[in-house]
């Protein structure tokens, strides 16, 4: 044999007892100890429900009391844009007896600062029987409503109705669900 193969350059290990006899473990953390060090006030340890409750009230107070911004009347919950979504929810397809907005046939609704209504809408196919029709009522009956100065729709193909665009309400009302 050679010499460096006689040649050890391992240490053995200890054996697992002493190995663990040997080690001293470190000071378990305690929140104390970083509240003293960063300065951090602590509640009571001994502190009731009715204190923890009263100061998780003491944060929220802000948020609660906080009054909803009002949304501008173009915008959805603004009083003129749920006038446009409750009028094309009272026109129905004359096929299928579910308002048209439940039907999903209503892609868009925008209404402008000068009160002008614009919907971008489609059909169930481009064959409908209410195809030249439809359009035509939807601006009247839009034109018509209070603050709506111009309606106009614009009817889309791109991308085509199918059944999953419908609401829940409208399945349920075919029986679907």
């Amino acid at each position: 044999m050679s010499e460096t193969s006689e040649k050890k350059d391992y240490v053995a290990a200890p054996p697992p007892n002493e190995e663990v006899a040997a080690v001293t473990k470190p000071p378990r953390a305690r929140v104390e100890d970083i509240a003293e060090s960063a300065d951090v006030r602590l509640p009571p340890a001994e502190e009731a429900a009715s204190d923890k409750l009263n100061r998780k009230k003491d944060y929220l107070e802000g948020f609660l009391s906080k009054t909803p911004e009002t949304a501008s009347a173009g915008e959805p919950g603004g009083a003129l844009y749920d006038a446009v979504i409750e009028a094309l929810k009272d026109i129905y397809d004359p096929e299928i007896p579910v308002n048209i907005y439940d039907l999903g046939l209503i892609y868009g609704v925008d209404v402008a600062e000068e009160a002008d209504v614009v919907v971008t809408m489609t059909l169930t196919t481009p064959h409908c029987p209410v195809a030249e029709t439809m359009p035509g009522e939807i601006e009247l009956r839009i034109g018509n409503l209070p603050g709506v100065r111009d309606a106009q729709v614009n009817v889309t193909w791109d991308p085509p109705w199918d059944p999953s665009k419908m609401s829940d309400e409208a399945r349920l009302e075919l029986g679907m669900l």
